[in-house]
This record gives C-alpha cells, sequence and structure tokens, in this order.
C-alpha cells in the first residue's frame, strides 16, 4: 500500500550520522526516520521528530503524495553557555511517501506525543476485501425459457 521508491535512501542515512552532516537545511532537509505497518483496515506511520514542537511541523497530501516538512531549531540558551557537545541534529527534516491508490487520503487522521508523529490512514472501501456472492444460473435452455 506504501510505494518505496528511493534506492539511494540508506545511503544518505548514513551520510548523515557522519559528524557534521546531520544539520537539514530548507534546500537539503535531513531525513526522518520512520516505521510503517497494516494495523486492521487502516495503515499506520509513525515518524520519529524528538524535540521538535508540534507548531513547527507541516504535513500536506497532494493526489496520491505525502509529504511531512518539520523543524527543530536551537534550545533558547543564555549568551554567555559555552556548548561542550552538540550531536543532537538541528534543523529541516523532510520525509515524502507515495502513497497506494487504495488509501483514503480523505480521512488521514494525524497525532502527536513525545515526539513520535503517528499518521493513520484508511483502506479505502474498495480496496477492502469482500465477499461475492455466487447465484444460481440456470444449466439448460429449458430453464431459461421456462
Amino acid at each position: 500500500m506504501l510505494m518505496r521508491t528511493d534506492p539511494f535512501r540508506d545511503l544518505d542515512r548514513v551520510k548523515q550520522q557522519v559528524p557534521g552532516n546531520a544539520t537539514g537545511t530548507w534546500s537539503r532537509p535531513t531525513a526522518v526516520p520512520m516505521d510503517a505497518h497494516r494495523a486492521g483496515d487502516e495503515f499506520v506511520v509513525a515518524f520519529d521528530l524528538p524535540g521538535v514542537d508540534p507548531d513547527a511541523i507541516e504535513l500536506t497530501v497532494e493526489h496520491d503524495v505525502l509529504t511531512l516538512k518539520a523543524e527543530r531549531r536551537p534550545a533558547p540558551s543564555a549568551d554567555a553557555v559555552e556548548m561542550q557537545v552538540a550531536e543532537r541534529p538541528l534543523g529541516v527534516f523532510s520525509r515524502r511517501l507515495f502513497l497506494g491508490d487504495t488509501l483514503d487520503t480523505g480521512r488521514i487522521r494525524a497525532g502527536y506525543d513525545a515526539g513520535v508523529l503517528t499518521l493513520r490512514i484508511p483502506v479505502s472501501e474498495q480496496a477492502k476485501p469482500r465477499r461475492i456472492q455466487i447465484g444460481r444460473e440456470p444449466a439448460t435452455r429449458e430453464e431459461i425459457e421456462a
């Protein structure tokens, strides 16, 4: 139901783990890690966005493409602070998912808790399994004419 079309994503993820490459910009955002699974009649997608203010998250869907953009800014601090270790990535984060046409993009629900953005995407009614009733048809010409 979700289509994965970026074969170089894992290479980008490794590159971002190298010190100095973890800061995303609007022109080159950092990828957002995610998990996706099906639960009954819906797909559940969870994005890791720790430390991101919910107001800094932008989620859009156009046709079959879902786009997530978020920004994590440095925490406000006093001017006299001298940073000793800075390993938490800052900047712009982004993820794009290509959704299958069997998902109902008009009824996506989103929630944000403990740094995880969770989307619930229902499976469209026409894509759900359904039982087809088998009727009896006349077997002979006499039965048809009767």
